[in-house]
């Protein structure tokens, strides 16, 4: 089974060998393009490197919804400019217990592009803080660029067309008012897709801000045949595709421009009240 996460302690001896992974700060403030910047120039962990939400891992909002990806070429070049290779570890980390923006990075790393060994830091910057890992100020040198030519899995994610007209599961990761529709403080149109069910992305983490036990998990996720990931803009359903890879079960598909995309189109239907976990 694929590690997908990896502990304080366990990060903090692999960056003492030879072949430490690289690691990449990807926390993220919804609202506030340079928060992450600031956050990590502030204090990060040594040798990191900052990993925009909005500048690597998302194009510009528009139709796709506020989140979309990148093409692949375009993400293709911000990974060889970073120096990443599938030769060297990754560790990517946030202070959401992976939900903003570590498990986007780690869904459009290792289930899009490829990389064979991608790891969230489990309970993010506060597990390293509380394992006794340093923080250092200021910019890090970039590394030598790379010559990666990632092949892309365009089968792990959906478009709105195929959600629409598809059978799979789908499942929300926003809060249940949300998906309810008794809130949106984002999205102009309030409610869900129909059919879906909801599951938190906050209810794969314990009360340390850790993931739960890979079978506290496999007990709890929704089931179904084919599954498909979204929420608002496509960051936080990638925890959930990283909570069913904890629990070692089939990830479902990432419908990236989620419910900001979705809400673009009058023409597509809204379903509001209704608990809908599954």
């Amino acid at each position: 089974m694929r590690q997908v996460l990896i502990t304080a302690t366990e990060l903090a001896k692999a960056l003492e060998q030879e072949g430490a992974p690289q690691v990449f700060d990807c926390r993220a403030k919804l609202g506030d393009l340079d928060a992450g910047r600031r956050l990590w120039e502030a204090g990060h962990v040594p040798g990191s490197l900052h990993l925009d939400l909005d500048r690597d891992l998302a194009a510009e909002p528009g139709a796709g919804g506020r989140h979309p990806l990148p093409s692949a070429d375009d993400f293709a070049a911000t990974l060889r400019r970073l120096g990443v290779t599938p030769q060297r570890p990754v560790v990517v980390l946030d202070d959401m217990g992976g939900q903003l923006a570590a498990a986007r990075a780690w869904w459009m790393l290792a289930i899009w592009a490829g990389h064979p060994d991608v790891r969230v830091l489990d309970g993010g910057l506060k597990a390293w803080q509380e394992a006794g890992g340093e923080l250092v100020l200021g910019q890090e040198p970039l590394p030598e660029p790379s010559q990666w030519q990632p092949i892309f899995d365009d089968s792990a994610r959906i478009a709105a067309d195929e959600v629409f007209s598809g059978r799979e599961l789908k499942v929300d990761a926003r809060s249940e008012e949300r998906y309810r529709g008794e809130a949106e403080p984002i999205d102009p149109v309030a409610g869900h897709i129909p059919g879906a069910v909801c599951r938190p992305s906050a209810a794969n983490l314990a009360d340390t801000g850790r993931f739960k036990a890979p079978e506290a998990l496999e007990a709890e996720l929704p089931r179904a045949e084919a599954i498909v990931a979204y929420c608002g803009s496509g960051v936080t359903a990638c925890h959930n595709i990283l909570a069913y890879a904890v629990a070692g079960r089939t990830l479902p598909r990432l419908y990236a421009g989620s419910w900001s995309e979705w809400v673009r189109d009058p023409s597509r239907p809204v379903a509001r009240s209704g608990r809908g976990n599954a």
